[in-house]
């Protein structure tokens, strides 16, 4: 053999070697628009056009089905007609309803108030729901008569006939959790058509079930909670059967006389919340559970936060404004449990 011909052989040999290895699955998206945001499905694997048709179809029908009940954008909705339900008397509602109902109150009662879906009237009040109000200080008085109205004891459930009832003219609002049982719902249906690796991210709330690529897990970036930065990732946490929500401040919110107002109203005072608490992650097998506590740790503000966390044994991140305009991190102890302390060293200052 001629030493000529060596290196082409070599080479020939190489490029059938690479061709006989593996090679790594490709992630493919699904994207749509839903609940007023952006929905994105992530599954490895080369899926025909056929499947991602229908599996774009059936996920499409579970989030219509998660609107059609839980939407106050909708006037049809059966979470709408318990709204317009006279005082005191009893609506039976479906399964799926009653489950979140059930949930938000758990965590309602849980954290004091801190989650409360009877807050409706006050966020609509505050310019944030559907009522699209102008972006205005809300009068004492008029804040005071909706306040009055709220709170999740003026909420009742009857479990076994599956039923609700108001006892207050107040106005229910599910956007705090609503969401989250959307992302449980369609990754429970995804792990019933066999998909088992898969990442459902709608709006910011995600659920990764199985692994990205064999032996690596999803990878979930917590964002700098900055207004004036886009995307910047404060840290990266590896996700493998887990579920992911963060609430945050700096997204949602209007100024008045030079006074930043959030959207995340406290359901305690009727108020927006203040204080230097600017977002929270919120990790838990069930998205819908998560959802609800990252509102709830975000309303009490950081010290609070990190003591419900401790009492609940949640995962929770937290991140906070300092005085000298930095940012800190706080991670509890069930985080720590889970992720070693390299994982969780922030990547940006």
């Amino acid at each position: 053999m001629s030493t000529s011909m060596r290196p082409f052989l070599l080479l020939t040999l190489a490029l059938l070697l690479a061709a006989c290895q593996p090679r790594e699955p490709e992630i493919q998206h699904l994207d749509g628009q839903i609940f007023g945001t952006f929905y994105q499905i992530s599954l490895p694997g080369s899926l025909g056009k056929d499947e991602l048709a229908r599996l774009r179809e059936g996920i499409e029908a579970e989030l219509e089905a998660v609107d059609a009940s839980m939407s106050t954008y909708r006037d049809d909705s059966e979470l709408m007609r318990l709204n317009r339900q006279p005082v005191g008397q009893w609506l039976e509602l479906s399964a799926e309803l009653m489950t979140v109902l059930s949930a938000a109150q758990q965590v309602a009662e849980a954290s004091d108030g801190a989650f409360d879906i009877t807050v409706g009237a006050l966020v609509n009040l505050w310019s944030f729901g559907p009522e699209a109000r102008p972006s205005r200080i809300p009068e004492p008085d008029e804040l005071a008569a909706r306040l009055a109205q709220s709170g999740h004891t003026h909420l009742q459930l009857d479990q076994q006939q599956h039923r609700a009832r108001r006892l207050s003219d107040h106005f229910v609002d599910l956007s705090g959790i609503a969401k989250g049982y959307g992302v449980d719902r369609v990754s429970a249906w995804l792990l019933a058509q066999g998909q088992d690796n898969h990442l459902v991210n709608i709006g910011g709330d995600l659920v990764g079930l199985g692994e990205r690529r064999p032996g690596q897990p999803w990878r979930i970036g917590v964002e700098l909670p900055d207004s004036s930065q886009t995307q910047v990732a404060r840290h990266i946490l590896p996700i493998h059967d887990l579920s992911v929500a963060t609430s945050g401040d700096y997204r949602n919110f209007f100024e008045d006389d030079g006074q930043r107002y959030s959207h995340t109203i406290d359901p305690r005072s009727g108020q927006p919340m203040q204080h230097r608490l600017a977002s929270v992650t919120v990790l838990h097998p069930s998205n819908m559970l998560a959802d609800a506590w990252a509102t709830a740790l975000m309303v009490v503000g950081p010290e609070q936060a990190q003591e419900l966390a401790r009492q609940q044994n949640l995962m929770v991140l937290l991140l906070s404004r300092e005085p000298d305009g930095r940012w800190s991190s706080w991670s509890s102890p069930a985080l720590d449990e889970q992720f070693d302390s390299e994982t969780l060293k922030p990547l940006s200052s």
